[in-house]
């Protein structure tokens, strides 16, 4: 089952995560030009999550560059919502067990966060 992560719980949850004992990844899969747009480096070290970026049209190839183990928590960032929600789908039914959907995209956390421009 894929959860679903609202923008302005993403610090929590990567706070709750690592409380745990695990290390929080999110994947986003934006396409390059999306990434130049609006980027998230500066959230991921404030919020303490490992950023992975590879876009959605790329993914199948990159598979392999995704952590190995399937309880490693990853939530997928999209600009909508809507690509993240397919590849979250996609990888849980490729065996991974800890995953979440960040509802909203990029567009929505820059709603929570203006120091993310909007695109």
């Amino acid at each position: 089952m894929v959860a679903e992560l609202a923008p302005a719980q993403v610090a929590d949850w990567a706070a709750q995560m690592r409380a745990d004992g695990l290390t929080p990844y999110v994947l986003d899969v934006r396409e390059d030009w999306e990434r130049e747009a609006a980027h998230v480096e500066q959230q991921a070290a404030a919020q303490g999550f490992v950023l992975l970026t590879e876009p959605m049209s790329r993914l199948g190839a990159a598979l392999d560059r995704l952590p190995d183990d399937p309880d490693t928590p990853l939530a997928c960032l999209c600009h909508h919502g809507v690509r993240s929600y397919h590849v979250a789908h996609f990888l849980h039914q490729q065996g991974h067990d800890a995953i979440w959907n960040i509802t909203g995209g990029i567009d929505a956390w820059a709603t929570v966060d203006p120091a993310i421009p909007r695109y």
